[in-house]
């Protein structure tokens, strides 16, 4: 027989998404049949799998130990090894729900392939060498990154350490409530605030976006509806509307230095945004130029984009969030910004 009791992280869930989770290689048919025939309970009554678990709830699963460790899909040692060997990722803040990390350019957001290893295992492998989640824990719920950061881009990343944390993390990014800034250089010189809009078209074959106008797109007089497009049906309906917002903070000889706010957020939507206006991205190969781009690699070893996260703002939050409400965080800029200044 297995018990447990279900604690704070795992609270606020249907009862089947929690068997689930615990039993991964077991059907959902089997589970159903299970519960139908009581070898499943929750606080030693029948149940139907539709209940929301609430901590202090009692589970008991009637199975052998060899029908337990077929279906169990238990954590090994993987995430610590890569706690261990991902360098350079650093801690911004962490509370009992939320962690903030700085993600070095480089490193994935989250793995593309088995083999990969990305923050994501590296968040869980923190969690485990510090104690804040347990190995029976990890069956129940697993911590998780909740805002993607391309490989080559750098900064600040939101994590969910608890089901609580990554329920208000995916309400305030779906409500836009949580201001995301980015600092990068571009090419040419920009004098002037502007909020630029258009639709975006992801290539899945290519990973690739091109970037459709929306007529008429206004400067920093205001943000418009965000699907006044659509209802205008100005864009195709696999295409997604954006709206990115930028302001100058210095210009040089052949770049400026951008603050950007994302106020949608698609898969390389400033890179392709910013390009489809005449002002690509430094080091960006898929979107940019590459003459130009060439000069700052040879010269300053510049490989990839230099796109950086560097700001996050938090709307007016109630408890238990209190410590996050209202606050903003900064992420100083990785060192070859200042490096290739007036370069």
């Amino acid at each position: 027989m297995y018990q447990a009791i279900i604690g704070e992280r795992e609270s606020g869930q249907r009862f089947d998404k929690y068997l689930h989770r615990i039993l991964p290689n077991a059907g959902s048919g089997f589970l159903y049949k299970m519960l139908r025939k009581k070898n499943i309970t929750l606080n030693d009554k029948k149940a139907d799998g539709s209940e929301k678990i609430a901590a202090g709830d009692c589970v008991r699963i009637f199975f052998a130990q060899e029908t337990l460790d077929k279906f169990m899909d238990r954590p090994s040692g993987q995430y610590r090894t890569v706690y261990k060997r991902l360098q350079g990722i650093r801690l911004i803040y962490e509370d009992d729900h939320i962690l903030i990390a700085d993600k070095p350019a480089g490193v994935l957001s989250q793995k593309a392939d088995k083999s990969d290893l990305s923050l994501n295992e590296w968040l869980i492998g923190y969690l485990l060498e510090k104690g804040g989640i347990s190995e029976k824990e990890l069956a129940f719920y697993k911590p998780s990154v909740c805002n993607r950061l391309d490989r080559n881009t750098s900064g600040m990343v939101l994590c969910a350490k608890t089901l609580r944390g990554a329920q208000l993390l995916g309400g305030l990014l779906k409500d836009r409530t949580l201001h995301k800034y980015y600092q990068l250089y571009v090419k040419g010189m920009v004098a002037e605030e502007q909020l630029i809009e258009g639709y975006l078209h992801k290539d899945e074959k290519k990973n690739k976006v091109t970037i459709k106008p929306f007529p008429g797109s206004s400067d920093h007089g205001g943000v418009p509806e965000l699907n006044a497009g659509k209802k205008n049906g100005l864009g195709d309906k696999e295409d997604a509307y954006i709206q990115t917002r930028y302001t100058p903070l210095r210009q040089e000889p052949d770049k400026t230095l951008l603050e950007v706010e994302l106020i949608t957020g698609k898969p390389h939507q400033i890179r392709a945004h910013l390009a489809s206006i005449g002002h690509p991205l430094l080091g960006d190969y898929k979107y940019g130029d590459r003459a130009w781009n060439e000069r700052y690699r040879q010269k300053y070893g510049v490989q990839s984009q230099l796109l950086h996260a560097y700001k996050v703002m938090f709307p007016p939050l109630p408890p238990p969030f209190d410590d996050l409400s209202g606050r903003t965080f900064l992420c100083e800029l990785p060192e070859i910004f200042e490096r290739i200044k007036e370069g």
